[in-house]
């Protein structure tokens, strides 16, 4: 992967970017993201920010080689600690587990009033950055799932907005899976979550013999939910 051809995952992410937008992509690692979105005049400037020394060291790197230095800056900081308030419209997480992406939005929440959008996408664990969304005022405005290497990514996208509108129906399933994949529900889909099933099935297994304590308990029927919640939505495509 270069600044001239991204991967899959974040050709998506920089799709989801405003024409024009003000960037500040957090956790940049090389600065990929950036450096490709100022190379297609996309963005009208970018701040990359990296709290580990190595990967702030080679997004530095990339960006002088690619002579954008007046285009991006590349700042060392902790999560939107790199931003000034009014500073940017949009942010770009990419490549994190959801509860640190959410944890990164909340502690910076003072800088978001300016922030027109949010490009998030999470590894793992996308239900927490939706209950972040709608618990501070952010609605999710499209979603895309996809495949690459073997890996599956979900992408959300989220502007200021009516938190509760991609939740009309079925709240419960849209927060695990996604208000706009469920509509969709297409194949990489199908297989992310067929997956899943299998793999809460063999953790219930493993507890089955396990002891018989309240958190065990609790554990098992939080499996089962989970397991006949996303099984109607799987089956209900097939009858």
């Amino acid at each position: 992967m270069n600044t001239d051809k991204l991967s899959v995952r974040l050709t998506t992410v920089a799709k989801y970017v405003p024409e024009g937008a003000r960037l500040a992509d957090i956790g940049s690692d090389h600065a990929y993201l950036p450096c490709y979105l100022a190379k297609n005049l996309k963005i009208s400037y970018a701040i990359a920010g990296e709290v580990a020394q190595g990967p702030y060291q080679s997004a530095e790197k990339n960006v002088q080689a690619e002579g954008l230095a007046e285009k991006i800056t590349v700042r060392m900081g902790d999560g939107l600690e790199v931003i000034q308030p009014g500073e940017v419209d949009c942010i770009t997480i990419a490549g994190m587990g959801g509860a640190l992406i959410s944890s990164i939005l909340e502690n910076g929440n003072t800088k978001l009033g300016s922030v027109k959008r949010l490009v998030l996408q999470p590894n793992i664990s996308a239900i927490s950055i939706r209950k972040w969304l709608i618990e501070n005022n952010w609605e999710l405005v499209t979603e895309e799932i996809l495949e690459e290497d073997g890996k599956i990514y979900e992408i959300l996208v989220a502007e200021q907005g009516d938190p509760a509108k991609p939740y009309q129906e079925k709240r419960e399933a849209g927060l695990l899976l996604g208000p706009f994949l469920l509509q969709q529900k297409n194949e990489i889909f199908k297989k992310k979550w067929t997956a899943e099933i299998k793999n809460w099935q063999r953790i219930y297994e493993a507890l089955a013999g396990a002891s018989t304590s309240a958190e065990t308990v609790n554990k098992k029927r939080e499996l089962l939910d989970k397991i006949k919640l996303v099984e109607e939505v799987l089956n209900y495509e097939e009858s």
